[in-house]
Order: structure tokens, then C-alpha cells, then sequence
């Protein structure tokens, strides 16, 4: 995370009364550079709730979480052409209030979800997210919509920011989540089946429809979190990733898909170590990591008990691996040496380049939540959505996460590759393939 600066007058001194400078972190200058109207990188989460909330005090509940959290109230600082960074500037307090209630109606929720893919928040607006509280006729309840940019953000922080709006808001304090589990270090036993080198496996376009507009669409699934024995090798997570591998391969065999039983699949699997208590550093936290499979492993008939001990070697020796969030490339592309205009316009061009290199696609497990969301007499939470952007080349991304027991699933796509219909058959696929991998079958 990078460092707060205080801007300082001649001699040193920190000048009074100026809002506080923040330099892009690699990760938020990464996704400063490709951000592009066609398709938002927005961060979509959404918290459904039995009752209903009062206006006034959850304005209040997370104006005063922001308060708690101030590395989240951040807005793009301007530039001169040859500025070497992008920088934060923090504020004192959102400006303007992020939160809204749409009036109630109709189609209310997917005009929400609508408009929490298609409209990113603006990075010059303090803080870069968007809340709205969706509220229909004969549903009981309401619907707390996220809308995050993802230069800024991502899940599991805005979620932390949810969770303190949840406390101020029930006038309550839940004791602090315990800290994910960290992973011992263990070497990597041989070289994963998708080198990096390897050109793996895209996901095969399906039928979007003449005159598709760019742009992602969502499915949401609930789904029961698969069974695994006690004591088992594997993990939920694993789980997903097996399944995240059968569907894409059925998928693209359905598709008739060249190169399909050649080439490996690379899945992107995000890895956050960060504690989920108050002190929750805010920002991108995570690093990415990519979980191989050679061709001749997600086929059909294949032993899913072998290849989920197998996914577990691979998960496993990945995380205690140590690794920068985007890894080392990124880390030179950000180097302060040219002008941010200047280092804008490579990295664009490098990432069109390197789009036959880019992992297949991603899978985002938040994992058990872990946090109530208990809104007083609107009560907990009972289901918690989200999704990550789903950008071409991969145009399609996988992100689970499980509340009361429940797994919820959202399924993004780029409208440019897969229409709706393409979409709810993905979703089967992957119903199929998880229960596949429950202790059940196994």
C-alpha cells in the first residue's frame, strides 16, 4: 500500500490545510491505464437484507464509516502533461454523498445491477464507489447495490467498509473476524502443466447476437456449498476451481472451439491476506495468481478425486508463494521513468499484445463471509453478491461467496462474446460439475 504524503511547502514543512497525496499503488496505475468506457471495471457487490433500512441513519452509519476507513475517501488528483504519477488525494468526507435510494418500483433491482456493470464511479468524485438501496413492490426487504472502480477498490475492502456501516447502523459492535488462515510455505512440485509460456485456451464466443453492445452482463446463482469429508486434501475453494475447469473446457468442446483438446487452461485466482478486522487495509489488496491445467485434465470421464488433490498441490504452493499483486512485469511498467501519459499509452498497447497470453479466466472465491451484516431491526444479511468485471480477452469471470450455508454465484460476462441464453448454460454447466465434486460423488 503506498504511502500517505503530506504536500510540503519550501523547507520541508507541511503545508497546512491541503488535502493529503496518495501515489497509485502499481495495481490502481495498472487499472488507471486500461480503464475504457466500453467496459466499465467496476466491482459489483449487492447484500440483500429481510427488512428494510431507515434513510437518514444509514446516511449517517456510512458517512461515519468512511470516517473509520479514510483511505477509502480518495479522489484523482490532476495532472500536468508530463506528471510522472497518478496520485490520491484524500478528503475530509464524501463529496458528493454516495448513497441513493431510487425510487421503488418495477424492475427496480435490475436497473441497479444494470447500471452497477455498465456506469463506473467516477475516480474524481471522494470516495470512487456508489451505493444504492433498491427496494421493489412484493419483495419483502430491500437490497444495499455496490458499485465499485476497481483503480480504486475491490471487494473484500468494500465489503469491510458494509460491515462497519452494519455496526455503526445496529448500534452494536461485532467482535472482530479472525484473519484468513495463511498457508505454509511448500515448494511447487514441478512445473505447473500451463507454463506461463503456454498460450492457453480462450473462452469460445458463443452467440451474443448481431449488434451485441459492449458492455457485461450477470447471472446469479444460489447453489448449496459442495461436501467434503473431514480431513479431506482439498479445499472448497478447490472445489470451485475444479468445476471452474470442467465447465470452461465442456464449454468450449460444446463450441467446437479450435485447438480445445490442445491447449492448457490458465484460471486467475485472486489471493488476499489481509486481515477482515477494523484495521483492514483499504485499496487492492490482493495478488494474482494463476492455477494451470494441461488439456488432458478437465475431459470428460475425468477422475475428479485425482484432479482435486492435484488443484490442491498447485493452490496451495501458489499462495505461500511470495509474489507482487500483479507480478514483477507490472512493477517495471509503473517505474516513475516516463511520463504517466507516456507509460498510459504502452501499457495499452502491451496488454492488446499479450491478449493471446492472458489466462483464460478468473475465479473470485470470497469464501464464508465473514461478517453479519446485521442491520438492526433490517436484520442480517441473507445473501451476499458478487462479481468481478469480466474485460476481453478473458470476458468471462466466476465469483462465489457464501452466506447462512448458501453458496451465491455470479457469472459475468462481455456482451461482445456471450449473450444471455450462453450465459444460463454456463451457469448449468457449472451447477453440474461443482455437485461433481462433492464428497457425495466423489
Amino acid at each position: 500500500m503506498a504511502t500517505a504524503q503530506q504536500p510540503r511547502a519550501r523547507g520541508g514543512r507541511p503545508r497546512p490545510g491541503l488535502p493529503v497525496r496518495v501515489p497509485f499503488p502499481v495495481v490502481d496505475e495498472v487499472a488507471r491505464h486500461c480503464a475504457q468506457d466500453a467496459e466499465p471495471n467496476t466491482v459489483h457487490i449487492e447484500i440483500h437484507l429481510p427488512g428494510r433500512v431507515d434513510e437518514g441513519r444509514l446516511r449517517s452509519a456510512f458517512a461515519e464509516a468512511l470516517a473509520r476507513h479514510p483511505r477509502a475517501l480518495m479522489r484523482e488528483r490532476p495532472r500536468g502533461p508530463f506528471a510522472r504519477r497518478y496520485e490520491w488525494e484524500l478528503t475530509a468526507r464524501a463529496e458528493p454523498d454516495p448513497v441513493s435510494f431510487p425510487p421503488p418500483g418495477p424492475g427496480a433491482l435490475a436497473r441497479a445491477r444494470a447500471r452497477a456493470l455498465g456506469q463506473a464511479p467516477p475516480l474524481t468524485a471522494s470516495p470512487p464507489l456508489r451505493l444504492d438501496v433498491v427496494e421493489e413492490p412484493g419483495r419483502k426487504g430491500c437490497v444495499l447495490v455496490f458499485a465499485v472502480h476497481h483503480a480504486a477498490l475491490d471487494g473484500p475492502a468494500c465489503m469491510r467498509l458494509a460491515a462497519t456501516a452494519a455496526e455503526i447502523y445496529g448500534a452494536h459492535r461485532s467482535p472482530p473476524p479472525p484473519a484468513p488462515a495463511r498457508v505454509a510455505s511448500e515448494p511447487l512440485r514441478g512445473a505447473a502443466p500451463a507454463a506461463p509460456s503456454a498460450r492457453p485456451a480462450r473462452v469460445a464466443a458463443g452467440s451474443p447476437g448481431p449488434g451485441a453492445e459492449p458492455g457485461n452482463a450477470m447471472l446469479l446463482v444460489e447453489l448449496p456449498v459442495p461436501r467434503r469429508e473431514s480431513g479431506a486434501p482439498y479445499t472448497v475453494n478447490d472445489q470451485l476451481m475444479v468445476a471452474t475447469a470442467l465447465t470452461v473446457a465442456e464449454w468450449n468442446r460444446a463450441q467446437g472451439a479450435p485447438g480445445a483438446d490442445r491447449r492448457p487452461l490458465r484460471i486467475t485466482m485472486p489471493v488476499d491476506d489481509r486481515t477482515r478486522g477494523p484495521e483492514m487495509p483499504i485499496g487492492n489488496g490482493t495478488r494474482l495468481v494463476e492455477v494451470g491445467f494441461a488439456a488432458s485434465e478437465p475431459v470428460p470421464g475425468a477422475d475428479v478425486a485425482a484432479l482435486l488433490r492435484a488443484t490442491a498441490e498447485r493452490t496451495r504452493a501458489l499462495k505461500a508463494r511470495p509474489r507482487p499483486p500483479l507480478g514483477r512485469s507490472a512493477s517495471l511498467l509503473t517505474a516513475p521513468v516516463l511520463p504517466v501519459a507516456a507509460r498510459a499509452a504502452f501499457t495499452r498497447g502491451l496488454r492488446v499484445l499479450a491478449g493471446p497470453w492472458t489466462s483464460t479466466t478468473l475465479l473470485s472465491n470470497i469464501g464464508r463471509v465473514p461478517y453479519p451484516f446485521d442491520f438492526g431491526e433490517a436484520g442480517r444479511a441473507t445473501a451476499v453478491w458478487l462479481s468481478a468485471p469480466a474485460r476481453m480477452p478473458r470476458g468471462l469471470t466466476f465469483t462465489t461467496a457464501s452466506t447462512g450455508g448458501r453458496l451465491h454465484l455470479a457469472l459475468r460476462w462481455s456482451r461482445t462474446l456471450l449473450g444471455d441464453e450462453d450465459g444460463v448454460r454456463l451457469g448449468e454447466m457449472f451447477t453440474r460439475h461443482l455437485a461433481s465434486t462433492s464428497s457425495e460423488t466423489v
